[in-house]
């Protein structure tokens, strides 16, 4: 019997939202996102520690997940929270964690 076959949607859905979230940085942008109803990635650069690029990848990492999406006001881009992705997610890992 193949162990993948015992596995859900819901559970991979939920491993993706997870591992989008397994990192310090990423919990921190998320947060301060859910907070307000946007931000241009030029200020987070300049609250966070870390280079631009590695930013740039923490928030690509982020909206493949589908927890944010982008629009682009150049030069800057403006990040949100996906409002459906983040409270499915809230969900998901809640029932985990009941």
């Amino acid at each position: 019997m193949e162990v993948y076959t015992v596995i859900t949607e819901k559970q991979k859905k939920t491993a993706r939202y997870a591992k989008a979230m397994g990192h310090p940085v990423r919990l921190y942008v998320l947060q301060l996102l859910s907070e307000q109803s946007c931000c241009y990635s030029g200020d987070l650069s300049e609250v966070l520690p870390i280079a631009k690029s590695t930013l740039s990848q923490h928030l690509k990492e982020l909206k493949d997940a589908g927890l944010i999406q982008g629009e682009i006001e150049a030069p800057k881009i403006k990040y949100c929270i996906n409002k459906e992705n983040w409270n499915e997610a809230r969900l998901l890992l809640g029932d985990i964690i009941k």
